[in-house]
């Protein structure tokens, strides 16, 4: 057993762009709990549960930190976003 388990929260959302918005809000507000993973964070549609679509790029960066970029994003991975001073 890894001490790790997946919270599944359904929520309505218009297509798969706007559900990924809402996964990166909830994760990047959830960011200060050093027990959220914002990269493993997905989601997917409610009838098909088994295809997941990443939210986060969450690639590993110099110093052990990991992007905190949209998954598909075309910019250089960045280890905090602009503006930000704390968090992830």
């Amino acid at each position: 057993m890894t001490g790790r388990y997946v919270i599944h929260l359904p929520v309505r959302a218009a297509d798969l762009a706007r559900a990924k918005m809402l996964g990166r809000t909830a994760g990047r507000s959830l960011a200060f709990l050093a027990v959220v993973e914002l990269g493993g964070i997905t989601v997917s549609t409610e009838d098909d549960q088994s295809v997941r679509h990443w939210v986060f790029c969450d690639r590993k960066l110099d110093g052990g930190r990991r992007c905190v970029l949209r998954a598909d994003h075309e910019t250089p991975c960045l280890a905090r976003l602009p503006g930000r001073t704390g968090g992830r």
